[in-house]
């Protein structure tokens, strides 16, 4: 997902993010310009799934 696309959307994915895996918490879901990476490691912890799977489940939301 493009910087641009994440700045844009963040809050919607966000919120579609918490309905699936309400685990997740604010902080876990904090978006900061630049991290995304990071963002993606926590998501894959947190789901167990790969980066390519965080990547692609976000493309789709």
């Amino acid at each position: 997902m493009s910087e641009l696309t994440w700045k844009g959307r963040w809050n919607e994915i966000k919120g579609k993010v918490k309905q699936k895996y309400a685990d997740l918490t604010d902080d876990d879901l904090l978006y900061a310009e630049g991290q995304e990476d990071e963002l993606v490691g926590k998501l894959q912890k947190k789901t167990g799934k790969t980066k390519d799977e965080v990547n692609s489940w976000l493309n789709e939301l």
